[in-house]
């Protein structure tokens, strides 16, 4: 075993070393020691954030330096301070978990109406302005007790749960009282968009008092950095925001803009009428229709003026004790975008005809980025060092230039800790999702194969489909009737408490007989959602989740390919796909002790092609199987040990 450093088991939690955990942590180590940032794979049940954070700490502590832990969800910001806990037991270091506005503010201004993290700032910025909310207040006029809890609080590491049920006792804001804190600790553990959203950053690292060159970046689960980066650098604007501009208007008596928003909208209207879902936009095209049929004579005259009557009408809105949402400042915002990417070639324009939750057509404009780098770039250029770590980045040299991390990055790819042994990985000839061959046969068929793997799995069985019309094609096909377990499915849409929901009823059946859940790859409950045990024992990954070819993913291959001679395909269709079937794969095998089926259903996983872009510790002793009845419970049976006959 690779010895570790004497300065990092200091801060190293657990009397045992995990297998392959001190190969981790002294690649992080040595790395951040030397001011180099790293790319680093480490499978599941590896100790990932214990280890990230003992070979980074005594770095930071030694160099002056704050570590930011930015994970997806507000569990995985916990567990970092469930782990600082633990090395504080040890030495002592202290940290916090930040959680969004929404989430830390009490203020009902902000917390019931607020619709994303840009609104509850923009909100919670009038209203501290016009001395509006007393939480804020409560900070300043108790700030000699406020001061003395933020010391003692500065000591120990703290959860954001924590912090919040502590300030609503004392009356002060969460929020501001976190920031306050935050100033004083060794790690703040929060979401990517502080750090990776430049507006929100800009707030951030003011707050911070620290700036970028001393900062240590860890960022978790960094496979989804990429879609991450392009949703930050893209916008959208719907119809129905459209709509409410246009009453807007006519409430605070702008004709202009009324005239501005009727024709904007029968122009989309008219678009949509000959297209099927989704169409390229030329953005001189569409400001040429403005020009001639909306009387904009000077386009960026025209969304100045829309940007600037929506900042008046926010500040009449919270002066009468009002929401401060204005449609025609999003308005405004969206079309200055719009001119301003419109000859970038890093950004296309389209627009997406969808149907509403309740069944009605709508649609919307989007300015869609195509370069996670033009967001990651400055972020992974000025800070100290970082370490940007997932289960699924391999293959690490794609990765590195598709977010473009410095050139001397380190990258390595630690092996898994799982024995062979409790790993079953079985690709399966005869079947696929392959668009030519969604036919009812193959959906059968496909069932057929589901209900072999939830006869002979002991408990509960995950089902994710590469699409929501390949699950659709499933339940259509009966798979209901086909497996002898409770059937739980996600839809479109479907909300995140409903989905909690779900999950939960789905795992009480861990230890009474088992269920199947079925969901699709890429969503809720294949990605973020650990299975440990009988909660999950097989997973049956069906179909390769492509995209469909729409004009947005044609313009990601072409821009790839511009950037990246030879590369197009791969890094803009054939990686996202795979890592979303990986990140499903990976469901079952969540602890050391796990023992997990994972079945690909479709042909093309047998393809060296495929497997390639697969972790190593699922392609390292794949089976493929013939298409013949009866193979799959044979090999589960060998497996578990298990015979449900």
């Amino acid at each position: 075993m690779l010895k570790i450093s004497e300065k990092v088991l200091e801060y190293f939690p657990y009397k045992e070393v995990r297998p392959f955990q001190n190969e981790f942590i002294n690649v992080i180590f040595e790395a951040i020691s030397e001011g180099k940032s790293v790319a680093i794979e480490g499978s599941n049940g590896l100790g990932k954030t214990a280890a990230a954070l003992s070979a980074c700490l005594p770095v930071a502590h030694e160099k002056n330096l704050k570590i930011i832990y930015l994970a997806k969800t507000h569990r995985q910001h916990e567990r970092v301070i469930e782990e600082l806990k633990a090395i504080s037991r040890k030495v002592s270091v202290s940290g916090i978990s930040l959680r969004g506005r929404r989430e830390m503010c009490l203020h009902p201004l902000v917390t019931k109406r607020s619709a994303d993290a840009r609104m509850a700032m923009e909100i919670c910025e009038l209203l501290k302005n016009r001395e509006q909310c007393p939480y804020y207040t409560k900070i300043n006029a108790d700030f000699e007790f406020c001061s003395s809890l933020l010391w003692e609080m500065s000591k120990h590491p703290y959860k954001a749960s924590e912090i919040l049920r502590m300030c609503k006792t004392q009356g002060f804001c969460p929020y501001e009282f976190t920031k306050l804190l935050m100033n004083e600790v060794d790690v703040v553990a929060l979401s990517y968009l502080y750090v990776f959203d430049p507006i929100i950053r800009s707030r951030f690292l003011k707050n911070l008092e620290t700036p970028m060159r001393k900062l240590v970046l860890i960022v978790d689960e960094a496979h989804n950095l990429p879609d991450m980066a392009i949703d930050v650098a893209s916008d959208e604007l719907s119809l129905f925001s459209i709509r409410q501009a246009e009453k807007e208007a006519k409430e605070f008596n702008y004709d202009d803009v009324v005239f501005f928003c009727r024709k904007l909208r029968k122009i989309i209207e008219a678009i949509i009428e000959r297209i099927k879902d989704e169409e390229y936009v030329p953005p001189k095209f569409l400001l040429d229709l403005l020009k001639s049929k909306a009387n904009v004579e000077n386009p960026q005259t025209f969304f100045d003026y829309l940007h600037s009557v929506g900042n008046t009408i926010r500040h009449a809105l919270l002066a009468e004790g009002k929401f401060p949402r204005s449609y025609i400042h999003r308005l405004g915002e969206f079309f200055l975008k719009w001119i301003e990417t419109s000859e970038n070639p890093s950004f296309t324009h389209v627009i997406t005809k969808y149907k509403t939750r309740t069944g009605t057509v709508s649609a919307k404009l989007e300015i869609v980025s195509l370069d996670p780098s033009k967001i990651t770039t400055e972020v992974f250029n000025n800070v100290y060092a970082s370490v940007v770590m997932s289960g699924t980045l391999e293959p690490l040299d794609s990765y590195a230039q598709v977010i473009a991390l410095p050139e001397e990055t380190v990258m390595h790819a630690v092996s898994s800790p799982f024995p062979p042994e409790h790993i079953l990985a079985l690709a399966c000839k005869g079947v696929t999702t392959a668009m030519k061959q969604r036919t009812k046969e193959m959906y059968r068929k496909l069932v057929q194969r589901i209900a072999e793997v939830a006869r002979y799995t002991p408990a509960n069985v995950g089902v994710f489909a590469a699409s929501f019309d390949v699950l659709e094609g499933l339940l259509d096909a009966g798979i209901e009737y086909a497996i002898d377990k409770p059937l739980f499915y996600e839809y479109p849409n479907m909300k995140s408490k409903e989905n909690e929901r779900m999950i939960g009823k789905f795992k009480s059946y861990a230890e009474k007989g088992g269920a199947v859940l079925l969901g699709v790859q890429g969503g809720r409950s294949s990605e973020g959602v650990d299975y440990p045990g009988n909660e999950m024992n097989s997973v049956v990954v069906v179909g390769v989740p492509y995209a469909e070819p729409s004009p947005r993913v044609k313009a990601q291959i072409r821009y790839y390919e511009e950037r990246f001679q030879g590369k197009g395909r791969e890094y803009g269709y054939i990686l996202p796909a795979l890592k979303k079937a990986s990140q499903a794969a990976g469901r079952p095998i969540r602890t050391f002790k796990d023992r997990g089926a994972i079945i690909f259903l479709d042909y093309r996983f047998a393809t060296f092609y495929c497997q390639r872009f697969l972790p190593s510790w699922i392609r390292r002793n794949m089976k493929t199987l013939p298409d013949e009845d009866g193979r799959i419970a044979k090999e589960l049976i060998l497996f578990f040990g298990f015979n449900s006959q």
